[in-house]
């Protein structure tokens, strides 16, 4: 049956761009996260729409699972095919289609890169927002609602999608939304297909909404002795109306994991932040305010003005924090958490995350883009210790429950994918749930699309 798979995905996309070798369905079987591994039975690489609506007829008429695949860069087992099958590599099809320079919009393939796609941009002066800080692929931004470090500025990859072209189960190929910024007509169907995780449609193609790169900004380091004043600091500076383009806490031991490879930081619970401006004076005038309110905090140090060289060196070592620490803690197994709350919540969330870590004597640390409420904590388990793997899973769920009773959610930005199903009834209530049933019943009834996620079928 593999051998029929592969021959006639060849004869959809050429003999060099279908493979069922076992180096490439290993690299196709894992993303990021800590999730067990599972083998596609082929990986193929289209470069057209087309292509694409051919090899999901194949799938939809032999009954064989689909899964697409952009940078494999996804937390949460998102993008791994459960059920063996096909594995969709958008890496051919990864072109800027048009820039809509006055409009501030791009039209994209799913398979570009995140990172490269705006330096691209960049040459026009604007750039696509939301930063999930690994070089994601597109598609998998769209499919996963990536976030990050400027969502409580510019939203997620959700508030910046204004129509999609997409390839539905049966293969059928349709166009979603528009280039208007205002939409009113019909159901929202290129909103309830953003953060899906691949399980309604295949995109083949995006147009965003861009941003112009900003002329003023200042990076701002804030430190204090403990994690809760810096949390009751991110409230505060929300609260006062200043705009922050990027707001992260870092805990002590994130700092200091930091500080390993790229920084030089006090070993503190510290604000790191990012403000842009118009003017030089409103810039100011935000930064005194801000200032006021760690101060009020209980501030132990409030650095503002660092220029391009600092700020990117900043950013770096908190993108970097995740490699770091996979790099510290090279044979243990691992659990991420990703969970958001409203902002008046945060610093409560932040406090009992905190101290559960510390009852259970877990290591790892506490860290998030603070400023729309999403907490993370990466925690680390020898793989020979059976009770401190037993913590890695209760110290999950704990702080999951906890965000959801305080109304939030069991992921900001990762996605359900694997790990999070289990939360999903306790979130939504099983009403909610059944209604999302029907709706992936009426998309795809055979469930041959990445199968084994969001939901059970």
């Amino acid at each position: 049956m593999k051998a029929e798979i592969v021959k006639a995905l060849q004869d959809i996309v050429g003999e060099e761009h279908a493979s069922a070798a076992e180096s490439v369905v290993h690299i196709h079987g894992k993303d990021q996260s800590d999730h067990e591994r599972h083998l596609p039975d082929v990986v193929v690489w289209p470069e057209t729409t087309q292509q694409v609506s051919e090899i999901v007829k194949y799938a939809a008429a032999n009954q064989v699972a689909i899964t697409g695949w952009g940078a494999g860069s996804s937390l949460e087992g998102n993008s791994i095919p459960v059920n063996g099958g096909i594995v969709v590599n958008f890496g051919r099809m990864n072109q800027i289609v048009k820039v809509h320079e006055g409009d501030f919009q791009v039209t994209v393939q799913p398979g570009i890169f995140y990172k490269d796609m705006n330096k691209i941009l960049s040459r026009h002066g604007l750039f696509f927002p939301p930063d999930p800080g690994a070089n994601a692929s597109i598609g998998g931004m769209v499919a996963n609602n990536a976030a990050g470090t400027r969502t409580v500025k510019y939203g997620a990859t959700r508030d910046n999608v204004l129509a999609l072209e997409l390839v539905l189960p049966n293969g059928e190929i349709i166009r979603t939304g528009s280039r208007s910024i205002k939409q009113s007509a019909g159901y929202d169907l290129t909103h309830l297909i953003v953060g899906s995780e691949g399980t309604l449609a295949l995109v083949t193609e995006a147009t965003l909404k861009l941003s112009p790169l900003p002329e003023h900004f200042s990076a701002v380091l804030a430190t204090f002795e403990t994690t809760e004043a810096a949390a009751d600091a991110v409230f505060g500076v929300i609260g006062s109306g200043v705009g922050p383009a990027a707001l992260e806490l870092l805990d002590a031991e994130a700092v200091r994991f930091m500080n390993t490879r790229v920084t030089d930081l006090p070993v503190k619970p510290t604000l790191l932040m990012e403000f842009h401006g118009a003017t030089e004076a409103s810039l100011l005038a935000e930064l005194e305010l801000v200032e006021e309110i760690c101060a009020e905090c209980g501030s132990l140090r409030f650095e503002a003005g660092a220029g391009r060289d600092e700020r990117d060196r900043l950013w770096e070592g908190r993108h970097a924090l995740g490699e770091i620490l996979f790099s510290i803690y090279p044979d243990c197994n691992y659990n991420i958490i990703d969970v958001s709350v409203p902002i008046s919540e945060f610093p409560v969330l932040a406090a009992y995350s905190n101290q559960k870590m510390k009852d259970l004597e877990l290591l790892g640390t506490l860290f998030g883009h603070a400023g729309d409420g999403n907490l993370h904590a990466t925690t680390f388990a020898p793989k020979d210790d059976p009770l401190q793997n037993a913590r890695l899973d209760e110290f999950n769920s704990l702080v999951v429950q906890k965000a959801i009773e305080l109304d939030g959610t069991c992921t900001g930005e990762h996605g359900v994918g694997i790990g999070k199903q289990k939360y999903m009834v306790y979130e939504h209530g099983e009403g909610a749930i059944e209604t999302m049933r029907h709706v992936k019943k009426m998309f795809d009834p055979g469930n041959i699309f990445n199968p084994g996620k969001v939901i059970s079928f």
